[in-house]
């Protein structure tokens, strides 16, 4: 009984810990941020992407060591981006250079490693994790990401 308990204190322990670090980068900034436009049409096409998908992409970076790319969007319109919270639709990111293609994962316990739901929210950023097996991708390469009918080229991955 007394192993149980302990287990159960250790667990939880663990999981505050890791919210309150969830916090912390949330707070400060260092899971977030602005995809910042290189050229003058990124400014079209993060237009085009509001009006047809619904979305403003936040972040595309590296993450865990280079082993998972970090794909962030903010819904502004929930209709629109129904497609990017489908859970029937498996994503994909491209490496243009190569034409490797990058999927997510989908571990027995925490399932895949993206954010899905039944109804999407106004406002709130969501996140993919792109597999990176062999660190292919790196920081600089151009990528497409594709979920369902959504295409998006030419994204930099910072």
């Amino acid at each position: 009984m007394k192993t149980r308990s302990r287990t159960i204190k250790a667990i939880v322990s663990t999981l505050s810990i890791c919210a309150v670090i969830w916090a912390t980068c949330i707070g400060t900034g260092c899971v977030s941020g602005r995809v910042s436009p290189g050229n003058e049409s990124a400014g079209a096409e993060a237009a085009a992407l509001r009006d047809k998908w619904g979305i403003e992409i936040t972040s595309l970076r590296m993450s865990g060591h280079g082993r998972l790319i970090d794909f962030r969007y903010r819904v502004l319109d929930p209709e629109k981006a129904a497609v990017m919270g489908d859970r029937k639709v498996s994503p994909s990111m491209i490496e243009q250079a190569t034409g490797t293609k990058l999927v997510i994962p989908n571990t027995p316990k925490l399932g895949p490693l993206r954010q899905s739901a039944m109804r999407l929210e106004k406002g709130k950023v969501y996140f993919m994790l792109f597999a990176n097996s062999g660190r292919l991708v790196k920081s600089g390469s151009q990528v497409t990401i594709v979920i369902g009918d959504f295409k998006v080229r030419d994204l930099t991955v910072e």
